[in-house]
């Protein structure tokens, strides 16, 4: 891989999960990184060599802002820059439609400092359309002629936090542009970053692609769960039956279940597609059965507590949830199952606890609850743990010794002792 001139310089605009290890990556081959976010406190940290991002050290910090990259408040940086990579969420809003609200404000505020031969590259997922619907227009505001002046592109992030095994620059690259010209640019540009750079012929089909994928993920993950339930309601044991079938050499792929889907990609991303799908008077049978199942699994995790506790009830019982992010070894809680299951537990008039190793401070509707840590007498003085998210270190034994009760959703405590009471979701009962 070729290193970059001195002289080239990218601004980023968002560096929050995709957007912050995006600019280290340029940093890292040679560029001049402008990192553009609206939060003074990020800014603040990286200017202090202080890393936000549990997987991202300090030193890495420190070493980018000694070098190449630059963390700002202000927009007006970007004009500097060949190009303007756009790293922003795109959330659902309480009605489960596509939130494009970040989007268009870093669109707009693009557009505001466009500058003539820039490149502006879409990384936020979205719904097929939006590029040429939604920014496109908002760029054009400017004055400039897109594919002229300026050139536009669309490149799906397809980062997973946490994953050592795919950083992100091990990630194949997606690259698409409104015109054959803008393809040329943003793949020149991401060639010398990632060794494998995937060209489509359409923004359209960049969006789709990485819709398509975890739409993939959501439906899969989802039968799975539904396959746990069942496991439960015929008493087999779902881990079992993954197992088995995954002996199958092909036509296999497993999956496995859980508490219910969080993070910003999969419980969000099929959902804007099926948004876009209403508008041609089409649906996904799919993707609606997924969701259905997967804001189901929360309120089966604690139907089947129900059944743990009793002859208790929940109402003045003490819980805890071991794990508050939506998966393992990050410190991320977006749209994590955690919090609807605390949450019904509180309806339930349940006493809440929790403990993360990576969170210590977590929303739970409009309550604000601080990670409990854990002892042999509190956890002997509650009434059971709800194992959701499988962190690694996790404090298993002194759990399995001082618990009373243990629902595991994650197969943790399959194969070991102590005297708590276990119950694993797809398990088929108790143990």
């Amino acid at each position: 891989m070729e290193s970059a001139d001195e002289r080239r310089t990218v601004a980023i605009l968002g560096l929050g999960y995709v957007g912050l290890p995006l600019a280290l990556l340029f940093a890292e081959q040679g560029f001049r990184v402008i990192g553009i976010d609206p939060d003074a406190s990020k800014i603040s940290k990286l200017q202090n060599g202080k890393s936000y991002i549990r997987e991202i050290e300090d030193a890495v910090i420190n070493e980018a802002i000694a070098e190449r990259l630059i963390p700002t408040t202000q927009h007006s940086a970007a004009r500097a820059a060949e190009a303007i990579i756009i790293c922003v969420p795109t959330p659902l809003t309480a009605y489960g439609t596509p939130d494009l609200a970040y989007l268009k404000m870093a669109a707009t505020q693009a557009g505001a400092e466009l500058q003539k031969g820039q490149l502006v590259v879409l990384e936020s997922s979205t719904y097929p359309g939006t590029t040429k619907e939604v920014l496109l227009p908002l760029l054009a505001k400017s004055g400039l002629r897109a594919g002229e002046d300026f050139h536009v592109a669309y490149s799906p992030e397809r980062v997973d936090p946490g994953n050592a095994d795919f950083p992100i620059h091990r990630i194949p690259k997606i690259v698409s542009g409104i015109s054959g010209r803008c393809l040329e640019k943003v793949s020149e540009l991401y060639r010398h970053v990632f060794p494998a750079v995937h060209p489509v012929s359409s923004t359209d089909a960049a969006e789709m692609t990485k819709i398509m994928e975890n739409a993939y993920r959501l439906v899969n993950i989802s039968f799975i769960n539904e396959m746990a339930i069942a496991c439960d309601t015929l008493g087999l044991d779902i881990w079992e039956v993954v197992q088995a079938a995954s002996t199958k050499p092909f036509g296999y792929h497993p999956f496995y279940p859980g508490p219910g889907i969080g993070g910003h990609c999969i419980p969000v991303d099929p959902s804007y597609l099926q948004w876009k799908l209403k508008q041609y008077g089409m649906s996904s049978d799919f993707i609606g059965l997924a969701n259905g199942i997967n804001h189901r699994m929360p309120l089966y995790v604690v139907q089947r507590l129900k059944q743990g506790v009793a002859p208790k009830t929940l109402a003045g019982s003490s819980i805890l949830v071991y794990g508050a992010a939506y998966k393992s070894d990050i410190a991320d809680s977006r749209e994590s199952a955690s919090i609807d299951i605390m949450k019904l537990l509180m309806l339930e008039g349940t006493k809440v606890y929790y403990y993360d190793p990576y969170i210590s401070e977590l929303a739970v509707g409009e309550k604000k609850l601080q990670r409990t840590e854990l002892t042999p007498e509190f956890l002997a003085s509650i009434d059971g743990v709800i194992i959701a998210t499988d962190h690694s270190g996790m404090p298993l034994d002194l759990m399995m010794e001082h618990a009373p009760l243990i629902y595991d959703t994650r197969n943790v405590t399959k194969g070991r002792g102590g005297r708590a009471v276990t119950m694993r979701l797809g398990g088929g009962g108790v143990s």
